[in-house]
């Protein structure tokens, strides 16, 4: 044994591969470098399932699996999606392909080392010790990542790029992502621009088209990604962000095309399928959704990166098709889950949610009813957002469908949409959460259309010279809707007035008094991962 560098006996790593011999040669080479723990196993999922529970300071990871629908990029980028895996960590694919795609893809992906097949113990030696070199050149940006000085961070790999040290184009892709992270777009966007005038990669236009996103300019984001994709049609990441795009424009059809081609870049990646899924079932293709969403479920239940919304929906199409055992056992998957954390209550609302598709199925109407009103009286809560919303109209949409006249429907369906529809792809998502039918698809649009009118009189009066009538409209709306638009809008037309409107400041606070407690997090999309995300990724959660 001798010690490859100083401090490596210190370290933690893991072998992936699912050949054994392969496996048992890769650890033997780490331990005789020094590596004082190494691990191993040969199948991804439970790959997945230690790296969200261990830190790993190098991971030796095989590209390809047989009879395995995920490789190892696909758990290179879950890992990274789902931030399970440290700025510090060396990560190096091995790999019997020399093609230029695997070459683009390593690049593409940032990976710290590619390792070929056949490859010497020298070989692999001389890529871990660069990888880790370059760990160090760098650790005062890591240091400051891992304490969440993310500024500070973005700066030193600013300052590293400009002066072209060691590592910069490196350094200025951190860098660029940081930006994006702290929402400082120019000079995301500045990185990005400059890492192209000098190197044209493609991972720097999609960066430029997730600052695009972020600072809300979709158009011009939607012409990067049209361009980059026309390029690079096998670049799914590509796809990710353009659906998002779509969903921010009210397409869902054409986002569920582009997800749907990011899930089949990417077979193995949850995430993927779960958006593709969520898509599929708002879209109405619920053959689609059901194999979308159950293979996500049967891969990624057990998994971070798996989003609990998956088996709500599951449970409304295994309702919709009268499955009522496949319904009992999305139950008690759930209830698995909450089991884990019982102090959630996201998940306590989906088994709420759950609970009243079970006794619907079993035909106590009742008690169904009694459900479903008291979920959707929560939109009066401050914390009802975008998912809740949908769960409670889909609920509502099966109530009604089961041959029962529900006069209080119109009510509660209304109510939901007046809280929810700030926009054109609100709307849309909560008509696409009524799949679409009457009289529920009616109402809510006739709910956006009445928010919008009476934004629209109030501008009126603000731009005929009755500010505060305007401010005071839409205040009084605004509370008793909880509209995020109008409460928004409220505060910006006694600030803008502020001068010409006698008691401002009582108007202000009544303004930010509401916003504080109805607006935050903003109008949310449609998707299903439950962390924060970059521009680009997507959410339900206000």
């Amino acid at each position: 044994m001798y010690l490859l560098d100083e401090g490596i006996e210190k370290t933690c790593a893991l072998v992936i591969d699912s050949n054994a011999t392969s496996r048992g040669v890769l650890c033997a080479h780490l331990r005789g470098f020094g590596v004082g723990t190494v691990r191993q196993t040969g199948n991804l999922q439970d790959a997945r399932n230690i790296l969200e529970h261990q830190v790993f300071d190098i991971i030796l990871c095989e590209h390809h699996f047989d009879r395995s629908p995920l490789s190892g990029p696909d758990l290179l980028a879950d890992l990274r999606r789902a931030e399970l895996l440290p700025y510090y960590t060396v990560f190096v694919m091995v790999t019997g392909e020399a093609t230029y795609a695997r070459v683009t893809e390593a690049a593409e992906t940032a990976l710290d080392s590619y390792l070929l097949k056949p490859y010497s113990a020298s070989s692999l030696g001389e890529r871990l010790l660069e990888a880790r070199r370059r760990k160090r050149e760098l650790k005062d940006i890591f240091e400051a990542i891992q304490a969440r000085e993310f500024a500070a961070a973005a700066e030193l790999c600013r300052e590293r790029f400009t002066r072209r040290n060691a590592y910069w184009l490196y350094a200025a892709r951190i860098g660029a992502e940081l930006y994006l992270r702290i929402e400082n777009h120019a000079a995301a966007r500045q990185m990005y621009d400059a890492v192209l005038e000098a190197r044209a990669l493609p991972w720097a236009r999609l960066g430029i088209a997730r600052t695009q996103v972020a600072s809300g300019q979709l158009a011009p984001a939607r012409r990067t990604l049209d361009v980059l994709i026309g390029e690079m049609p096998d670049h799914a990441d590509s796809y990710d962000v353009l659906g998002h795009v779509q969903i921010e424009q009210g397409e869902l059809q054409q986002a569920l095309q582009t997800f749907r081609k990011a899930a089949e870049l990417t077979p193995g990646s949850v995430t993927r399928l779960q958006h593709a899924g969520t898509l599929a079932f708002y879209a109405g293709e619920s053959v689609e959704a059901l194999d979308l969403l159950d293979r996500a479920a049967r891969m990624g239940v057990k998994s971070r990166l798996f989003d609990p919304l998956v088996l709500v929906l599951l449970a409304m199409l295994h309702f919709d098709t009268r499955d009522g055992k496949a319904l009992a056992q999305t139950q008690s998957q759930l209830a698995r889950l909450i089991d884990a954390s019982p102090d959630s209550e996201r998940l306590r609302h989906f088994d709420r949610v759950l609970g009243a598709l079970r006794v619907l199925h079993d035909r106590r109407v009742a008690a169904a009813v009694e459900l479903a009103r008291d979920l959707a009286l929560e939109h009066q809560q401050p914390g009802f957002d975008m998912e809740r919303g949908c769960n409670v109209i889909g609920l509502w949409v099966r109530l009604n469908s089961q041959e029962i006249q529900l006069d209080e429907m119109a009510g509660h369906v209304s109510a939901v949409a007046r809280r929810l529809c700030v926009s054109k792809a609100t709307c849309e998502m909560l008509v696409a959460a009524a799949q679409a039918k009457d009289p529920a698809a009616a109402l809510i649009r006739d709910s956006h259309a009445a928010v919008s009118a009476l934004a629209e009189r109030a501008m009126g009066h603000s731009l005929g010279g009755q500010p505060r009538l305007a401010a005071q409209m839409l205040l009084d709306d605004g509370e008793a809707t909880r509209n995020a638009k109008l409460i928004e809008l409220a505060g910006l037309v006694a600030q803008r007035h502020r001068d010409k409107i006698d008691d401002s400041a009582e108007l202000l606070s009544r303004a930010e008094a509401l916003k504080q407690r109805y607006c935050q997090g903003g109008a949310p999309a449609i998707g299903t991962p439950r962390r924060n995300r970059s521009a680009g990724g997507l959410t339900l959660r206000a």
